[in-house]
């Protein structure tokens, strides 16, 4: 009976043995787990064109590794706010997440730039300055604190400010309490503005503006309509003083433990599926707007003028941006 029981030992020890060296554990449903799983987060719903485009990803990137490298995406926040997913990508987590330059800014603050107001009008002059040398140089010095940039070219569109008010000027925006992002720059141009900046959680912004806890805030027009923010308010303001580009950023100790060939299709097929995610946004940011003035919302177009030179003292306030943005100038042949 011993040696019986010992002989089956054996024999579930060499299985394992052999099972690993093949690359992967047999599933529950009889095929090979993944031996690599990245986890994406991003604070837009299901419906989001950049949501759609990070299932592209997942989708090329299983395809191209024969299922070895699963990547799975998580919309909505459900893996915490952008603050907290930021902290976890540092430590080295099999996660990533798309977000702003303006989380980085700590870390660099040239990167910060891209958030600052008016930088570039269009898409594709974003798109310029992302593929640059410029910004290249920056995303090489982030990987010493821990990020790896796949790509930044996931366009979320313009800025605009959505209120229970309509703004005519800026003076109409005086001494309202307006959501937006953590960034500096952000919270900069918001106070240039004339506003009060608040930052608060994307989950939270249909809520405090529901109940006055602000007085508005200032979002792309495909968060305004994917998380129904059009509810609560009922003028969109088109002030297009930022143009979002965000990018897909992952830790840089768990993009080294990836195999070259691995990461060499991550970078290539991210910025793929920036593109088909950007091309998106620009195709249903006309129906979204059709939709939220149907559900009621007035959009307004104003002069911007008086934006657009509020928006160049920003530049002022921080160390080094009015030379980063005479270099952007020329990269966009301005």
């Amino acid at each position: 009976m011993r040696k019986k029981i010992l002989m089956v030992a054996i024999i579930l020890i060499v299985t394992m043995v052999v099972l690993n060296a093949s690359g992967g554990k047999e599933n529950a449903k009889g095929g090979k787990s993944p031996s690599y799983v990245l986890k994406l987060s991003y604070v837009q719903n299901e419906e989001d064109p950049l949501t759609k485009g990070l299932y592209k990803l997942a989708e090329n990137v299983g395809a191209a590794t024969n299922g070895d490298f699963e990547i799975q995406v998580f919309p909505s926040g459900l893996l915490g706010d952008t603050a907290d997913v930021v902290e976890q990508v540092q430590t080295g987590s099999n996660i990533g997440l798309l977000t702003d330059a303006g989380r980085f800014s700590g870390n660099l603050l040239e990167i910060g730039i891209l958030d600052a107001p008016y930088l570039f009008d269009t898409y594709e002059e974003g798109n310029k300055i992302v593929q640059s040398d410029l910004f290249r140089g920056w995303t090489d010095r982030l990987q010493k604190d821990g990020y790896r940039v796949c790509s930044f070219n996931w366009y979320q569109g313009a800025r605009n400010f959505i209120t229970n008010k309509p703004i005519k000027s800026m003076a109409d925006l005086k001494g309202l309490k307006i959501r937006t992002g953590s960034s500096p720059v952000w919270q900069a141009t918001v106070d240039a503005f004339g506003c009060k900046p608040t930052s608060l959680a994307q989950g939270e912004v249909y809520s405090a503006i529901q109940q006055k806890v602000v007085d508005g805030a200032e979002q792309q027009d495909m968060a305004t309509y994917g998380l129904k923010l059009y509810e609560v308010v009922k003028y969109i303001t088109k002030t297009q003083h930022f143009q979002l580009l965000t990018g897909l950023v992952v830790s840089e100790a768990w993009f080294q433990k990836l195999p070259e060939r691995y990461q060499k299709i991550l970078i290539e097929e991210s910025i793929k599926a920036g593109e088909y995610a950007s091309n998106l946004t620009l195709q249903n940011i006309s129906r979204a707007n059709e939709q939220m003035r149907k559900a009621g919302i007035v959009i307004n177009e104003i002069d911007l003028a008086e934006f657009k030179k509020a928006g160049d003292n920003v530049y002022k306030k921080f160390n080094g941006f009015s030379d980063i943005k005479k270099e952007i100038d020329k990269i966009l042949g301005k």
